[in-house]
């Protein structure tokens, strides 16, 4: 089978330096990237709270180097095979058929990557006439990260290509996405004379044929814009170069990286292990205890790292192997992991919280107060679940050992205290949830290193590797959706969705029913977080025309993305928890139905009730 996409097996000693060199050039600067985006935070809140003397330039100077690892980290996600995409028809073809749709796939990434690298280059041009303020340098050494990043992608994917099995695999699979892109070319005057029709076309059809073959799905809407605008419109491409900038140059957005490697510092420090000894210490007598641990691990240690995979493994491994030695089915215990993590998404610091209000403008930290009772409601849900289904079980503990709890207790305290800081700190507006998160990452350090365990620093650089490339993949959906959203707006569809959906009937409940099932289909085929930036700007203001609360909606509309996101048979977070638990998907189909069922029901209440 042909790489494709994805690296296969040990790699080809023809490419082996090739890939040592794109391993140095692009992990080295985006972990080093990293750190520094840390110690200017970090100074930052330092300055203000203790010396009383900002540093004008500490935010500007983080913005600029933040599109740097950015980009840095999705060349790396594209050279880990990590970026975002959707393999549910794909896994179920041969060998054959999945080398040449890999093939196809990776044809379609440089085919985007040529078209973007012009107006990536126009675009630097263009950003030399600006000047960043307190730096005084041109913007454009910030705009430069992206053409720089094409020119990596470019390298990748071509060098993908050239490792496949056969040439002519190479050759056929570049001639078909040619001959495809020759059609939509031809096809132009047709378009032209679809008016809005040929959205359907684009974002519909170009987006979902190229999700289905395998290609991520960051570069399928970078490639459904960039052929809209130039089959369609006269408006240079230069604009899509832009708008992928302002999506994933956010300032919010830099907490993405700074909790993603939060996440995994309480995982190294062990933190988040002992958080779990304590709650399985407590709830150790009860029937079915080692299951409310796994539900009350994930309400303390999700948000924290902006990841739901980062989260569920900083949980399975300190649990699983207790509850197997108990008598839990594996696959009833991935279920309920991947349930408890859609339970969590609203919890703060979520990114998809931090995702929506950067997108829709609705304060974060209204999001951040707003999101943690009705994660409660749906923790409330699992846990009834969970209590009739253990009746009758044995407890894993004949009776509890006040000594033990005791102990776990005063050593998880410092973990414990940690996320109750985060979210106290940002909610009651002590601090932003990009600044908390830096302290966070100092606290994290200190405990683990002082109270915990001796820090295994050879994991400290792999982990600086996974932040950036993490951060990049999920940044990079970000501005590629961003490129969409722009186009569906200028095309006036949004105004027809929102004159569409004003029409629903049944009001304000028919439009918020109408919402939870169109998010819990776009979570489940869309990884969740690309749903919310196409669609949420979008919907807000109908909701609000219909007297729906912003927050209210936007909690909503994240919890019915997560249950989609969890959900088989697309789910990608089904799929992760699966991997996590190491087991297999089908053992663990069953189950995750009537957790899922009860988390559904709780966000009917909670869409019913505004004042939760």
């Amino acid at each position: 089978m042909s790489e494709g996409l994805y690296p296969a097996g040990a790699p080809d000693a023809r490419f082996a330096w090739s890939e040592r060199f794109l391993a140095r050039i692009t992990e080295i600067p985006a972990a080093a990237l990293v750190v520094i985006e840390i110690f200017i935070l970090l100074a930052s809140v330092i300055a203000r709270y203790v010396f009383r003397h900002p540093l004008i330039w500490s935010y500007e100077a983080a913005s600029g180097l933040f599109l740097w690892l950015a980009m840095l980290g999705a060349v790396i996600a594209l050279r880990r095979g990590e970026h975002m995409r959707f393999t549910g028809l794909v896994a179920r073809l041969g060998p054959g058929s999945r080398a040449w749709l890999d093939g196809v796939a990776t044809a379609t990434i440089a085919i985007f990557l040529l078209l973007l690298l012009n107006p990536a280059c126009t675009y630097v041009g263009e950003e030399w006439k600006t000047t960043i303020p307190s730096l005084n340098i041109p913007d454009s050494f910030r705009g430069a990260a992206i053409a720089v990043g094409a020119v990596l992608m470019l390298v990748i994917a071509v060098r993908r290509m050239l490792r496949a099995d056969s040439p002519w695999l190479a050759i056929g699979a570049v001639g078909i996405a040619i001959v495809v892109a020759a059609g939509f070319w031809l096809a132009t005057p047709l378009f032209i004379a679809m008016g809005n029709f040929n959205l359907l076309v684009f974002f519909v059809g170009l987006v979902g044929a190229a999700i289905a073959i395998g290609v991520p799905i960051g570069f399928a809407f970078g490639v459904a814009a960039i052929s809209y605008l130039t089959l369609t419109t006269s408006v240079p491409l230069s604009v899509v170069v832009n708008r992928i900038d302002q999506g994933m140059s956010e300032p919010v957005l830099l907490a993405v990286p700074m909790f993603v490697f939060l996440g995994l510092l309480i995982e190294l420090t062990g933190l988040a292990r002992s958080m779990v000894s304590f709650l399985a210490a407590l709830l150790g007598t009860v029937s079915g205890g080692l299951n409310y641990v796994l539900v009350g691990a994930m309400l303390l240690v999700s948000g924290i790292s902006g990841s739901k995979a980062a989260d569920m493994a900083a949980i399975a491994p300190a649990l699983f192997p207790e509850m197997r030695r108990h008598g839990a089915r594996p696959g009833e215990s991935v279920a309920l992991l991947g349930s408890a993590a859609a339970m969590a998404d609203t919890i703060p610091p979520s990114l998809a919280l931090i995702t929506l209000g950067s997108v829709t403008g609705v304060s974060i930290s209204a999001l951040f107060a707003a999101g943690l009772v009705p994660a409660l409601i749906l923790a409330a849900s699992l846990l009834v679940v969970i209590f009739l289904r253990s009746r009758g079980d044995k407890p894993p503990e004949r009776k509890l050992d006040p000594r033990r709890i005791f102990s776990t207790f005063l050593k998880a305290l410092p973990a414990l205290i940690l996320p109750v800081f985060i979210r106290w700190a940002v909610v009651d507006g002590i601090a932003t949830a990009t600044e908390v998160s830096t302290l966070g990452i100092a606290y994290a350090a200190i405990i683990g290193i002082v109270l915990y365990r001796p820090v295994e620093w050879r994991r400290i650089y792999p982990a600086l590797v996974e932040t950036a490339a993490l951060s990049g993949a999920i940044l990079f959906v970000i501005g590629a959706a961003t490129s969409v959203a722009w186009a569906l707006t200028q095309s006036g569809f949004s105004a027809n969705l929102v004159t569409f959906m004003t029409a629903v009937p049944g009001g304000a409940a028919g439009f918020m029913a109408i919402t939870i099932v169109v998010f819990v289909l776009l979570g489940n085929v869309l990884e969740g977080l690309p749903a919310i930036l196409l669609f949420a700007p979008m919907l807000l203001p109908v909701a609000q025309s219909f007297g729906i609360p912003e927050v209210h909606y936007g909690i909503v509309v994240i919890v019915a993305m997560s249950i989609g996101l969890f959900s088989p048979p697309f789910g990608v977070g089904f799929y992760s928890a699966c991997v996590i638990g190491r087991v297999n998907p089908d053992d663990a189909i069953g189950p995750v139905w009537k957790y899922l069922g009860a988390i559904f029901l709780a966000l009917l209440v909670v869409a019913a009730t505004p004042w939760l």
